[in-house]
């Protein structure tokens, strides 16, 4: 503040009245700071400084309150823009934005080209993934329903065999068994995949006579024995001059009476190979039976069950695998067997069995339909697991059949008789 009556230090240096009306209201502004009297002496510097800083707080004071009146927004000046600077500017914006587009636009086509090569290259493996768990959920399906059309378990029988298995404990058999008449059955362990041996040799005589009933094949035509299919093992056919020929039906008979692996091979080949056969095995409901090597199998990598065998005969007695008089062949090449010396170990002098065995080192086996002379018809399936060629397979085997005949024998159930004309 100034005394009254006289002039500020800045009056009197530059000779410049000073409105009183245009003094600053704030009083922390630097334009109003006091300036100690006590320097007498200012620097020329200086006193232009404090001038300007005034002249700047009064221009500033003076737009604040015209704006505060008018209430305009504020203008903002910009400088001037050339006519080669918007060209530059245009031409940036528009570079900007075509890669920024193809950049977007590349990849999405990339990531199209690879989400359709994968769907490509999936699509078939996902096809025939899901073809191959629908036809194997299909023959689970089936084998539940042969099972769920049998009758009730007949537990006298499986007690009996349950007991006779315990005096055997270095072996693990399995049972399966059919009353043909009202559909009772024994089961033991019977779906547990195991070593097929010969029994193998079942499933494909009943895909060669449903070829037979399709008109696929001729039981008189013609094979030609090539030097791929001779095979060791079992069977005289193997020492035949390569190229001879047998016919169809020879051939057949030659595999399961013989247990002719030469035999067995020719008929696989004919039919396609083991790709083949093992799909038709899953349509005849055969969950556990595969092929996987040519015979002779002597490492039992070909598998099948007790269950799936048993079954199978099930079908075939009942004709809904293959024609009436192909299952009459089938049967009448079975009851020819060479080796006597399992199941029908068994059975007593009228009983009529049809069957197949099986033998490797590891597993001994037979399967067959047994014709009493009282009219009961009923399936055994036995396969045995067993240490290397233990003779105690053989003995379960024997034991076991006679087990089921003398209980058969002694039910009152017998075969259902025909309606008189």
């Amino acid at each position: 503040m100034n005394r009254p009556g006289k002039k500020s230090f800045l009056s009197r240096a530059k000779g410049i009245k000073v409105n009183p009306k245009s003094k600053p209201k704030a009083q922390g502004n630097a334009a109003t700071a006091k300036v100690p009297l006590k320097s007498k002496r200012v620097k020329p510097n200086a006193i232009a400084n404090i001038s300007s800083r005034l002249k700047q707080n009064s221009t500033t004071k003076s737009a604040s309150k015209t704006g505060s009146n008018n209430r305009s927004p504020k203008k903002i000046v910009h400088s001037p823009i050339t006519k080669s600077q918007k060209t530059l500017r245009l031409a940036t914006y528009v570079i900007t934005i075509t890669i920024g587009l193809s950049t977007i636009f590349g990849s999405l086509v990339s990531m199209a080209s690879s989400f359709q090569a994968t769907a490509t290259q999936s699509k078939p493996v996902a096809n025939t993934a899901k073809v191959a768990v629908n036809r194997d959920h299909k023959a689970k399906l089936d084998s539940l329903l042969a099972i769920a059309s049998l009758g009730k378990e007949i537990t006298p029988l499986k007690s009996q065999l349950e007991q006779l298995a315990l005096q055997y404990p270095d072996l693990q058999p399995q049972v399966f068994l059919v009353d043909l008449d009202n559909k009772s059955f024994v089961n033991i362990n019977s779906k547990a995949p195991l070593a097929a041996a010969s029994t193998i040799k079942l499933p494909v005589l009943v895909a060669l006579f449903q070829d037979v009933d399709q008109g696929k094949i001729n039981l008189d035509e013609q094979l030609i024995m090539t030097k791929d299919v001779i095979a060791s093992g079992s069977g005289g056919m193997q020492y035949e001059p390569p190229n001879s020929k047998f016919s169809v039906l020879k051939t057949a008979e030659q595999m399961m009476t013989n247990s002719d692996n030469t035999a067995t091979n020719m008929l696989i080949k004919q039919m396609g190979g083991m790709a083949p056969l093992n799909q038709r095995f899953l349509k005849m409901g055969l969950v556990a039976t595969v092929l996987h090597s040519p015979l002779p199998d002597l490492t039992g990598t070909n598998i099948t069950s007790s269950a799936d065998l048993g079954n199978l005969l099930v079908k075939i007695d009942a004709g809904t695998l293959i024609s009436l008089r192909s299952r009459d062949r089938l049967l009448y090449i079975m009851r020819n067997i060479v080796r006597n010396t399992l199941l029908p170990q068994g059975l007593e002098p009228g009983a009529i069995i049809a069957h197949k065995t099986g033998d490797i080192k590891s597993v001994l086996g037979d399967v067959g339909i047994i014709d009493m002379p009282n009219g009961k018809r009923y399936i055994a399936s036995v396969l045995v697991k067993r240490p290397d060629n233990s003779p105690q397979a053989k003995e379960f085997i024997q034991k076991a059949s006679s087990t089921a005949y003398q209980y058969f024998k002694q039910s009152q159930t017998t075969s259902p008789s025909l309606p008189l004309p």
